[in-house]
């Protein structure tokens, strides 16, 4: 396809805003009078009985009966839904098994599973936007590439979070207060709120607060550390850090939405949302230390923030459906981190130079050792631009479709500072005292896109969709990365790195300081592109100016489905699909990575009773991951990604409703995946093995169990003016891999399977409801993630789910 073309028709999406365009909110009425729920996955609204792809759906009512307040409260429901992750706000999703795990950080590949939050992608790297769970419509589940409608981060996925819609029929409200406990650990609850409120005829207001404080349960134990040289004898304490379930969550937020009906046919949507959550301690724990403990020598705490503004504008031209939906997000999370893991395991590795200290030159401004610990403070400030501009046929019509445009753009300023307290000035990052690494970039996405479905029965009971998506995008690296050095030869200064940091800094006379010093010459450094970095050694030079590296591309995505309803309450389907995720930019060395690909085929059913009482869905796929991307931290602990080989995933899913009475409601819903590597994993970006392999032909990919089940019974009688009810919801999955590389997952240690159960009861009477609980009955310790702070390190953290928990929840409607 022409990039001119595509560029130039791209950039009509922002003349056509100015249009007064909207119209009725898809997700008005998410569920219909029979209790089947309407969806808006294939960017229309459809009985979800009638959607002929992979889909789960977890409405409002569901999601107040089993407590849903956050990702992980939800992905434990999802079967597809597997992820990785070390604190609340960093976590990676997967679905399908399209994992390759790896534990690379910002500068690493884009996601594989979109997010959206409406009709906004709010996916960022390093961490899913983790939107607290309130007054929201449903939460949509779409596995399988979703490359056609959905673009570059739906690769294996895509999960909606559908927010109820401002309702001009009348005033109301609701609330919702809990109070709960953790045993062995704290207190904790949430205050809820959201009022409905009608301004003018065609104008209502809708807005939602929360505030939650999250108990902790991990403690930070007393401890020491002993570093080389011995004859100094650097022993260490964490006295001043010890702390009973120190790992505390506090969330508050609020969204506001205002609804215009401007006529019959144009109605705009604009809302607001912001949301501050903030951690200290940590949320993996160290079972060398103990149950639930950790020795943590640095205090280790969190802040992450964001906000959104989106417009979303609907209408009519002629008989034909016009949507425009953009959105803003800002997102800034920084915290600090204790580093000693990394202290202590390269002290070990350098123990013939004197431990650390004394390899990388670790002294103060009088020229004694230091100690040798580090923490490492960081932000990281995402900025995300969406525009989506689409027209859709009548519905009714033998042959339908739906086509856009599409225009993202993405920043993120990356700050990251290793501080080792009393490091001498001249040892230290150029301009950073006491700092031995620095990293100080910006990383820009741009994705641009035109797509289109269209549907055609060729008989009233068989219809075939084919689709396209014909994309560009353009990632761009720029700044500083590293340890400091005299620019001007020696005696050199820094951490004795020749290679990382300003030893590789661009000079007025086009060499780099180490190139410099080789050939006998010098030069001034060039100014840092990126604001507070002393020099750039992260980019290409462009005459005298430092200019971003730059990983661009285009291609294309497709869709083809068969669907058949040979009778009312079934259909079967078969999909051929793909998806794409874009290549990038490695910091060290000259090598990029290049896209990876994703193709599916798929068959699938969807069956519901005549009666409404029972319906059962399920999918059975095949697909082929080519030469997927793998981010991991290398050689001193650097991130890289480099191409792997193929893979093969195969798997089942299924999920079945069953209302044998109306007091009684049963569910139950799994998956079964097969995920292993087509050929060898090797140490090189090649994928040269030379007599060395990684990961040998046939190893299973991390992360996703092979079996993840979940289900739960609700039975509600009356009694007299009350409705009370009973529940019970469990959920479990197998064993998995913590890492591809063999080496490293047997290091890390594997993920157990574990199962969980939760247990509720309460009343329902006039506008009231009561309800107290417990969750994980059995204390189980499920451990959702593994991990080592750097490459070398062997002290491995398990992030497990939240020990058994007793509540008690009271909300209200008015």
């Amino acid at each position: 396809m022409n990039k001119r073309i595509l560029s130039a028709t791209l950039l009509t999406t922002t003349m056509l805003t100015a249009l007064p365009v909207l119209a009725q909110a898809q997700d008005s009425a998410p569920v219909t009078e029979s209790g089947e729920v309407i969806v808006t996955a294939q960017k229309r609204s459809e009985r979800l009985s009638n959607v002929p792809i992979a889909i789960t759906a977890l409405t409002t009512k569901k999601l107040d009966q089993l407590n849903i307040g956050n990702f992980n409260d939800y992905a434990l429901q999802l079967p597809s839904v597997s992820f990785q992750t070390s604190t609340p706000g960093s976590t990676n999703v997967y679905m399908r098994g399209v994992a390759s795990g790896g534990d690379g950080n910002h500068s690493g590949s884009l996601p594989s599973v979109g997010v959206y939050l409406d009709e906004q992608p709010v996916t960022t790297i390093g961490g899913a936007l983790d939107v607290h769970i309130y007054d929201v419509s449903r939460i949509e589940s779409l596995a399988g590439p979703q490359g056609t409608l959905y673009g570059a981060s739906s690769q294996a996925g895509t999960i909606r979070i559908i927010t109820n819609k401002p309702d001009q029929s009348g005033f109301y409200g609701r609330f919702d207060a809990e109070a709960n406990t953790i045993t062995g650990g704290e207190t904790g609850g949430k205050l809820e709120g959201m009022l409905n409120i009608p301004l003018s005829p065609g104008v209502a207001l809708r807005v939602v607060g929360w505030t939650e404080k999250v108990g902790g349960y991990i403690d930070n134990v007393p401890g020491s550390r002993a570093f080389l040289p011995e004859v100094e004898g650097i022993v260490v304490d964490n006295d001043d850090f010890v702390e009973e379930d120190f790992n505390d969550i506090a969330i508050s937020g609020a969204r506001a939405a205002l609804k215009i009906d401007f006529s019959e046919n144009w109605t705009a949507t604009a809302s607001l949302m912001g949301q501050t959550q903030k951690t200290t301690g940590v949320f993996g724990m160290d079972a060398s230390v103990g149950d639930l403990e950790v020795q943590r020598f640095y205090p280790d705490n969190g802040k992450d923030r964001f906000v959104q503004a989106a417009l979303t504008v609907e209408g009519k031209i002629g008989n034909f459906d016009l949507t425009y939906a953009t959105a803003h997000m800002d997102r800034k999370s920084s915290g600090t981190s204790d580093y000693t893991d990394y202290a202590e395991a390269y002290d070990a590795m350098y123990a013939d130079y004197g431990g650390l200290a004394g390899y990388f030159y670790l002294y103060d401004s009088n020229g004694d050792t230091v100690d040798p610990r580090q923490y490492i403070e960081g932000s990281y400030h995402y900025g995300k631009t969406s525009h989506e501009l689409r027209i859709a046929s009548p519905t009714d019509g033998k042959f339908r479709w739906v086509g856009g445009l599409f225009y993202q753009e993405q920043t993120n300023h990356i700050y990251q500072n290793y501080i080792i307290p009393n490091l001498a000035p001249e040892m230290s990052v150029n301009g950073w005292p006491e700092t031995l690494w620095l990293t100080l970039q910006d990383r820009e996405d741009i994705d641009k896109a035109i797509f289109g479905e269209a549907t055609y029965d060729f008989t009233p009971t068989l219809s075939l969709t084919a689709g396209m998506r014909f994309y560009e995008y353009e990632n761009s690296l720029v700044g500083f990365f590293g340890f400091g050095r005299n620019p001007n030869g020696p005696p050199w200064n820094g951490a004795g790195s020749s290679r990382t940091g300003v030893a590789g800094c661009f000079t007025a006379n086009g060499k780099t300081v180490r190139e410099n010093y080789t050939d006998g010459t010098s030069a001034a450094l060039l100014p840092g592109v990126v604001e507070g970095t002393p020099c750039t050694n992260l980019g290409v030079l462009d005459g005298n100016t430092v200019v971003p590296k730059v990983a661009k591309g285009d291609g294309s995505t497709y869709k083809l489905n068969l669907s058949w309803k040979p009778k009312a309450g079934r259909l079967y389907y078969a999909t051929l699909s793909t998806g794409f995720r874009p290549g990038g930019i490695n910091r060290r060395g000259d090598y990029a990575y290049q896209p990876d690909y994703l193709q599916n085929m798929e068959a699938g059913w969807k069956v519901t009773l005549a009666d409404g009482t029972l319906r059962w869905n399920g999918a059975v796929y095949h697909q082929k991951w080519e030469d997927f991307q793998f981010s991991f931290l290398g050689l001193n602990s650097f991130t890289e990604i480099r191409n792997g080989p193929d893979a093969t995933i195969n798997g089942i899913e299924t999920d079945v409703t069953w209302s044998p009475t109306s007091q009684l409601t049963l569910t139950a819903s799994g998956a079964y995946t097969d995920a292993k590597a087509d050929e060898a994993l090797c140490p090189t970006a090649t994928n040269s093995c030379a007599g060395s392999e990684e990961a040998p032909e046939g190893t299973r990919l991390p992360i996703t169990p092979k079996v993840k089940v979940a289900g739960s019974a609700r039975y509600t009688w009356t009694a007299s003016e009350y409705r009370p009810y009973v529940q019970g919801v469990f959920a479990y999955q197998s064993d998995a891999t913590s890492d591809l590389r063999v080496d490293d997952a047997a290091l890390v240690g594997d993920l157990p399977s574990f199962t969980t159960i939760n247990l509720s009861g309460g009343f329902e009477w006039s506008t009231w409801t009561l309800e107290a609980y417990v969750s994980n009955l059995t204390d189980e310790r499920g451990q959702l993630s593994r991990y080592v702070a750097c490459s070398v390190c062997t002290r491995p953290y398990a992030v497990v789910i939240q020990p058994q928990t007793f509540g008690i929840r009271v909300g209200s409607k008015f």
